[in-house]
């Protein structure tokens, strides 16, 4: 794959927390131009419409058993048209693409591996060759969680021109990102080597990103090769203990941070989440201090931000919390990211800025309030430093021994530390 998309992790909006596989055209259309009136300008840019997007009886997050889905005649899905009325005619995708694209944002799409079990029952064609579905299935290779696919075989003539045929009716629809499910857990080597190469054969760029997790760590080498996102862990939701679990795996994981390949940590399950997803309709369940945990490790591990939560019922807190430029600065362009120390629950993470400043992030996942300390000599630093709290939005002291700070339950404290002369 092409390298040059995704050389910083994507940010963006994902339709899965709030409408489940149930989204409609009308509500991609309005977080669409959400982001672009009052995110963009952050650097937010991937609208995502999640799976089940050719299901016209998609309900919520809940999956129907063998649904009737939307297909062409090569066995390629397509858009529901009760559900995304611009796609009538055959036009796919490319109408809402478009409009995307006229906003000055970039389009994305959910898809599950494999191609449709009705389309291998049907025996219908294969694009680019004398093969049919039933030619390149295989029926023992399933998704334990939803009923619509058979795995390609990758050893099977008519596989790879499956898959190419795929990716020449996304790039004709305009899709920038894809994000593949099914693939990541179990790991599927062939079928990543499939879509990789069908990328590559599209002649449009598209930003790969593999789901669901967690990725085996032991695929490391192989998943930065051939795609540009994996997922470190299963869904994740508002729930503490799929914060805290995440420390772990995102040490574990950091040594493969970095340009056009990123561990991801999946999706923000904040502001407005679970209107027709799991849950129920609610704000998150997250605290503040658990949500300004959350923005602080996802931007120390540079983790791509897909936002959950329909942008429109954003308040002040959670606006302030997604375009807060010195955070983002950190998604966006530092290096050298990783876990510092860990004591317990108490955790130090840093990472180097373009202007050799230090960030250094402060966790604390106990129950009660905690000093935590750092010293310069663990930073590797010598001299007199600025310390600025990036959350507060102001410098709070210079030092040329260490920094100590005060973290509430579940909270965190992010700095950046610029030397003086």
């Amino acid at each position: 794959m092409a390298k040059q998309v995704a050389q910083t992790p994507p940010l963006g909006w994902n339709s899965w927390d709030c409408y489940g596989a149930s989204v409609r055209e009308d509500e991609v259309r309005a977080n669409a131009a959400y982001m672009a009136a009052n995110l963009k300008e952050y650097g937010w840019e991937y609208v995502v419409v999640d799976i089940q997007w050719y299901e016209p009886n998609a309900k919520s997050d809940q999956y129907n058993a063998y649904a009737p889905l939307v297909m062409d005649e090569y066995s390629r899905l397509l858009p529901a048209e009760n559900r995304f009325p611009s796609a009538a005619g055959g036009k796919g995708f490319k109408p809402l693409g478009d409009y995307i694209h006229s906003l000055g944002l970039k389009f994305g799409i959910h898809i599950l591996r494999g191609i449709p079990r009705q389309a291998v029952s049907q025996k219908t064609a294969i694009l680019g060759g004398n093969y049919t579905a039933a030619d390149i299935a295989d029926t023992g290779s399933t998704c334990d969680w939803n009923t619509d696919m058979y795995g390609v075989d990758p050893t099977k003539p008519g596989a790879q021109e499956y898959y190419n045929s795929l990716f020449q009716l996304y790039a004709g629809w305009g899709v920038d990102y894809v994000k593949v499910d099914d693939i990541a857990r179990p790991y599927r080597r062939g079928e990543i080597e499939l879509i990789h190469n069908a990328i590559r054969n599209s002649g449009r760029e598209m930003v790969l990103s593999l789901s669901p997790g967690p990725t085996p760590l032991s695929e490391g080498e192989h998943v930065a090769k051939h795609a540009n996102l994996w997922r470190m862990t299963d869904d994740f939701w508002d729930r503490w203990d799929h914060l805290s679990a995440m420390f772990e795996r995102a040490d574990a994981w950091s040594g493969y941070i970095g340009p056009g390949h990123w561990p991801d940590a999946d999706m923000l399950p904040l502001g407005r989440i679970g209107i027709r997803s799991a849950g129920g309709d609610r704000y998150t369940r997250f605290t503040k201090d658990e949500q300004i945990t959350l923005m602080t490790l996802w931007a120390m591990i540079r983790s791509p931000l897909m936002f959950g939560g329909d942008l429109r019922y954003n308040d002040e807190w959670t606006t302030a919390l997604i375009t807060n430029e010195e955070v983002l600065e950190i998604t966006k362009s530092s290096r050298a990211n990783r876990q510092l120390y860990r004591d317990n629950d108490l955790i130090a993470w840093t990472a180097v800025g373009e202007d050799n400043s230090v960030y250094l992030a402060h966790f604390n996942l106990r129950e009660e309030a905690a000093d935590i300390g750092t010293d310069l000599f663990q930073l590797g630093l010598t001299g007199r430093y600025l310390v600025r709290d990036l959350w507060a939005r102001e410098d709070v002291e210079t030092t040329s021994t260490g920094v100590v700070t005060k973290v509430p339950p579940h909270g965190a404290v992010l700095m950046k530390l610029t030397r003086l002369a």
